[in-house]
């Protein structure tokens, strides 16, 4: 009896033992790295990463290197959060260093499963070659056939062998850093920026592209597409503009400390303002705030102040405001960010709040208002790095017309 008293004594703390151990902690293992997210139509959307060390990752797109250090491990799952935004990725790192999890949203209510497989560099698998190059300008239709969802947009491509980088171009904006291969008569191209996922897949020939572009998992639209040298977009700086019923622009709104911000405010009296319509989870208003930050350093000027008004999907407001505080210490700027709408981005909903424009067309818009309180130009949309000479462009003419207000 005394035996058996002692062996179930033992069994009991070996119990309470191994009840309290925790699972062995996997960490990531430096090398390059092939994810991939599985959308719709059982297509992967490809994407190459490369783990430094195992609290420091760059994730690769053509020219664009996205650095990432908000790296979490519990028990034996990785959690992965690109800067600003708030989509992240969580893994199991399996016994050969593969990943498998999934990418989430959980604002949005978002989850695309998500696969790596450790020591592969090649973002696409290409076997066989292709007489066809697709360098050039592309004149585009998104969504032909739709009434209500057919827009423009400009592909811009380069193709060095079976090679392919560049951007499609909006009136509202650029699709990131594309890269792919032309392989045979298909394209394939993709981009993952931590909050946005791109695939595009398409037939082409030397002057001709007929496809369809899938957005993460909840969306996806066909695409047509001519090669036309002589294409242009419609001008950005006539899309947006003042209703006739205005004669000025106006806005009051919250900053991280509840205080009401406008326009009448000291700060802003006789002076040029930049105001900019922008949200946190915008990859184009994150360029677009990465080159503001760096016009101020390079360019301070006390007759010169910028303003931005964050239209956030948050569904809280202190949700919306974390996520604006992320932003701003992350880039380090210094110019207030209210919160001008949150719970959605819907922009008819914007324009509700600004009803002054004759519509809220882009995130970003930018406004820019002379030291007499008057708008002198509206800039919808930005041409971020991945345009290349156009966004040389924007940030010529930018610097140009804000010194033309500073002068007077």
């Amino acid at each position: 009896m005394k035996n058996l008293n002692l062996f179930v004594y033992i069994f009991v703390l070996f119990g309470l033992y191994t009840c309290k151990e925790k699972p062995q902690e996997k960490k990531l293992v430096k090398g390059i790295y092939k994810g991939w997210l599985e959308v719709q139509d059982n297509q992967k959307l490809p994407f190459n990463f490369e783990v430094i060390s195992d609290n420091k990752l760059n994730i690769y797109n053509a020219d664009e290197v996205i650095e990432v250090t908000d790296i979490v491990y519990k028990n034996d799952s990785v959690y992965i959060k690109t800067p600003v935004f708030q989509d992240y990725i969580t893994a199991k790192v399996e016994v050969n260093n593969n990943l498998v999890g999934y990418y989430k949203n959980d604002e949005l209510k978002r989850s695309v499963p998500f696969k790596a497989h450790y020591n592969i560099k090649n973002r696409f698998e290409n076997n066989s070659k292709s007489n066809i190059d697709i360098s050039g300008v592309w004149e585009t239709i998104f969504s032909p056939n739709s009434k209500t969802g057919r827009y423009v947009a400009k592909g811009i491509f380069k193709q060095t062998r079976d090679k392919v980088v560049g951007t499609f171009r909006t009136t509202t904006g650029d699709y990131r850093f594309l890269e792919g291969i032309v392989k045979g008569d298909s394209l394939k191209l993709s981009t993952f920026d931590g909050a946005h996922a791109f695939l595009f897949n398409a037939k082409v020939t030397d002057s001709t592209m007929a496809g369809i572009f899938y957005s993460g998992n909840h969306w996806k639209e066909p695409f047509i597409a001519k090669l036309n040298t002589e294409y242009e977009l419609p001008d950005p700086n006539k899309l947006t503009f003042l209703n006739d019923d205005y004669e000025k622009f106006e806005f009051k709104f919250p900053n991280h400390n509840g205080r009401l911000i406008s326009l009448e405010d000291k700060q802003f009296k006789n002076k040029v303002v930049i105001v900019q319509l922008m949200g946190t989870w915008c990859p184009n208003c994150l360029d677009e705030s990465k080159y503001y930050k760096t016009y101020l350093e390079k360019h301070s000027n006390k007759e010169l102040a910028f303003v931005a008004l964050a239209f956030e999907y948050a569904k809280t407001k202190e949700r919306a405001f974390e996520n604006i505080n992320r932003l701003q210490k992350h880039l380090g700027i210094d110019y207030p960010i209210l919160l001008a709408q949150y719970g959605t981005t819907n922009k008819v909903k914007a324009q509700e709040k600004l009803p002054m424009l004759n519509h809220v067309l882009s995130y970003p818009t930018t406004i820019f208002i002379d030291k007499k309180g008057e708008i002198r130009k509206i800039h919808t949309g930005f041409n971020g790095p991945a345009t290349g000479y156009k966004y040389e462009e924007f940030k010529k003419e930018f610097e140009f017309f804000v010194n033309g207000l500073l002068n007077e």
